[in-house]
Parts: C-alpha cells; sequence; structure tokens
C-alpha cells in the first residue's frame, strides 16, 4: 500500500458516497415504502458490480492497470456506493418499532440476495 493508494481509495470513497446519497434521495422521491429500498438496491447493485469487477480485475485489468485502478474502483468506489452499516440502522429501526421478524428478514433478505448477486457477478464476468 502507498500513499497514491490511500489517496486513490479516499477519492473513489468521496465519489461513491455522493452517489449513494443521490440514489438515496432518487429513490425516496419516487418510492413511498416501509421497505429500505433504496439501501438493498444499493447493497445489492453493489455485491454484484464489486464481484464482477473483480473477477475481470484479476483477469484481464491487474497487468494493466495494477493497484491503483482496484483501489479507486473497489475499494473506494464501491465500498463507499454500498453501506453496510445503513443496512443495521435500517433493521434497528424495525427492532424499534416493534418488527422484530420484519428486521431478521431484512437482514436475511439482503444478506442472500447479497451473496447471490455476487455470485451472479462472478459468473457473468467469467464466461
Amino acid at each position: 500500500m502507498t500513499a497514491l493508494d490511500v489517496m486513490w481509495v479516499g477519492i473513489g470513497g468521496g465519489i461513491g458516497t455522493v452517489i449513494r446519497w443521490l440514489v438515496g434521495k432518487w429513490v425516496a422521491a419516487r418510492f413511498s415504502s416501509s421497505f429500505p429500498i433504496a439501501t438493498f438496491g444499493l447493497n445489492i447493485t453493489g455485491a454484484f458490480v464489486i464481484a464482477f469487477l473483480s473477477v475481470l480485475m484479476s483477469i484481464h485489468w491487474q497487468s494493466r492497470f495494477g493497484e491503483p485502478l482496484n483501489a479507486l474502483i473497489i475499494t473506494g468506489i464501491l465500498g463507499g456506493y454500498t453501506t453496510f452499516s445503513s443496512m443495521q440502522m435500517d433493521a434497528l429501526k424495525y427492532v424499534e418499532a416493534g418488527h422484530m421478524a420484519k428486521a431478521l428478514g431484512y437482514l436475511l433478505l439482503s444478506t442472500v440476495a447479497g451473496v447471490m448477486a455476487a455470485f451472479l457477478g462472478i459468473a457473468l464476468a467469467s464466461i
């Protein structure tokens, strides 16, 4: 890890976080639901893209672009785009409202869908 890697992660993290914030605002303005659809969608699409690009980068890009691109895109942008902590806060809101089953269902659905999205990303990138 170099200082440049840290810089790329920071720049990417800022970009990914702004994208997450904008998508969250856009979804909230268009969909009225007690289900945290924005966080769910961001995490599932993020899992897919991280897995997809990780395979592509390890197969095709590593020799051409190396670690800086990985630091910028995978760790930075997509790390900022996805949000484990918001998922936990959404589940906690269900718990505080007395909906333990919804909280557990949301966490289970998020985890299973995220793993399935990652598997799909790996499979498509491996074609």
